[in-house]
């Protein structure tokens, strides 16, 4: 079986060492180095690697390297590769273990670390196959299922992501595309509309990062915001306006990466650069 893979880590020395021992099996692939925590998450959501071999306790701390990068992966992606911890800190085993990452190598990376992990990977696969195995064998009706069937499922499944707000036996349905952008109030959020209108949930901001995926990015502790109803972004005011409003947005410097994804993102559409 093969794995696709890329490096993590802000020590060139270390790095081709990792690459070096990880060169020798046939299984393993590299798709690129990273040094840095926005270079890193540029490079695995371009990518999509089935490994990372990620340092989280860097030479230098401008790199931002650590567990953290773990967290957006999640949001963004919807097949997480799978995180290989590579560094020479033991003290932060216990709360990579909290990530659930797949292994945590101590350097130097060896042979035998690079065989159990392979080994680790074979088994993940081979359960799927079965799982996918067990799966089929229930499910051959599905076979015979019509062209009126499919399009019909096809239809249900391209369906937008419908939010209901219920209280007290009132029920509220929002379209997520009618949404612009949530604001925290203490410990409810204020969800604005492209009507004007403000509905108010009571769950944290923090309840909806964990909910929502892309479009939807947090920006802010105090916003999330739909990635389409951006107009601008002014990276030296750090703002981004709303589309057919007067409304401004502050990003700030510790979400600054999702601000570089969201640009990112945009600009790998149908995009002309002027």
């Amino acid at each position: 079986m093969k794995y696709s893979y890329i490096i993590i880590d802000d020590n060139h020395e270390s790095t081709k060492e990792t690459k070096k021992i990880a060169d020798g099996f046939c299984e393993l692939n590299c798709l690129g180095l990273a040094g840095n925590y926005f270079d890193g998450l540029n490079l695995t959501l371009e990518k999509k690697p089935d490994i990372i071999f990620l340092e989280i306790n860097p030479k230098n701390e401008e790199s931002n390297l650590s567990l953290e990068i773990i967290n957006p992966i999640h949001h963004f992606l919807k097949i997480v590769p799978k995180i290989v911890v590579t560094t020479s800190n033991k003290d932060l085993a216990f709360e990579a273990i909290q990530y659930d990452v797949l292994d945590y190598v101590l350097k130097p990376v060896t042979r035998f670390h690079l065989n159990k992990i392979v080994s680790k990977l074979n088994k993940i696969k081979e359960a799927q196959r079965l799982a996918n195995s067990i799966d089929g064998e229930y499910g051959q009706a599905k076979e015979y299922r019509s062209a009126e069937d499919d399009d019909a499922m096809l239809g249900h499944a391209k369906k937008p992501l419908m939010l209901c707000i219920k209280s007290y036996g009132d029920y509220r349905y929002i379209d997520s595309r009618d949404i612009t952008y949530f604001q925290a109030d203490n410990n409810s959020t204020d969800i604005h509309l492209n009507n004007g209108e403000m509905i108010t949930a009571f769950k944290t901001l923090k309840y909806f990062e964990g909910l929502l995926s892309y479009p939807f990015v947090r920006i802010h502790n105090s916003y999330i915001v739909n990635s389409d109803c951006i107009s601008r972004i002014h990276t030296g005011n750090t703002v981004c306006y709303i589309k057919n409003t007067t409304i401004k947005l502050p990003f700030s410097k510790s979400y600054k990466v999702n601000i570089d994804f969201i640009i990112w993102q945009i600009a790998s559409g149908n995009y002309l650069e002027i």
